[in-house]
């Protein structure tokens, strides 16, 4: 119960890395608020949690709209009286040569994967600075640090989340407030499945190019990225503060030839 007693808000928690992730911090104790667009698939995680004992509440925002998220905000602190951990989880990919992105595209990219992490972060930060504690995980990728074809746009975004990260966490040790980051590689998500049919024509060998950049020869799962999520979490990770933690199968520091 490495989590006992803990409030969670994690933003995109109706799929993927954010659906594990809630059900993980559930059975290690924590009290999860389940943020998504998608109100059936956040009821589906929240289904998922109370089937293995655990509790939480659906709260719906956009993530991107400072109304709602300040709104939605208050009401889970008026409900929990707290938020221990804030997990920038929501994203969106971006897709494309610079030449070929459409501004509108690029924008849309930028407010969730940019702007929607200083949102969220803006609302829920003077909470955190009152009860002076706090664990702020953000969603970052390796994507961040390494060069990969088409995608200098999601790649701005996340280098943009890994750089914000790091001078957070520079403005808010002194409240107690811990601020890392994670940089998953190549996870099998819908968020994968959706890039595969956008970008290759037949999607099994596109599952084999992308399984091939990690040294692991196969995709992380989403349960691995919980897992370090939950770690950055813990007081288990106490003494990082504003770091990276690479969840990629070796994709920023081995080659495979």
């Amino acid at each position: 119960m490495r989590l006992k007693d803990k409030v969670t808000l994690i933003t995109g928690a109706g799929s993927g890395i954010g659906r594990e992730t809630a059900i993980l911090f559930a059975t290690h104790g924590s009290y999860i608020v389940i943020n998504d667009i998608n109100q059936a698939n956040a009821e589906e995680t929240l289904q998922l949690i109370q089937g293995k004992g655990g509790s939480g509440e659906v709260v719906l925002f956009d993530v991107t709209n400072h109304q709602q998220v300040e709104g939605a905000v208050a009401r889970i602190v008026d409900h929990n009286q707290k938020i221990d951990i804030l997990f920038n989880n929501a994203g969106i990919p971006g897709v494309g040569e610079i030449h070929e992105i459409e501004e509108s595209f690029w924008n849309k990219v930028v407010a969730v994967n940019i702007n929607g992490v200083f949102t969220v972060s803006k609302y829920v930060l003077p909470y955190m600075i009152e009860q002076q504690e706090g664990s702020i995980i953000n969603m970052s990728s390796c994507v961040a640090e390494i060069g990969l074809a088409r995608r200098a746009l999601y790649a701005a975004t996340k280098g943009a989340v890994l750089s914000m990260t790091k001078s957070m966490q520079v403005d808010y040790a002194k409240y107690n407030i811990k601020v890392n980051a994670l940089l998953p590689g190549t996870i099998y998500t819908p968020f994968v499945e959706q890039y595969l049919r956008e970008s290759y024509d037949d999607m099994e060998e596109g599952l084999k190019s992308v399984t091939n950049r990690q040294l692991t020869e196969q995709l992380g799962t989403p349960q691995d990225v919980a897992k370090a999520a939950l770690f950055l979490a813990s007081d288990d990770a106490k003494f990082m503060m504003g770091s990276p933690l690479y969840v990629d199968g070796g994709v920023v520091f081995g080659k495979n030839t």
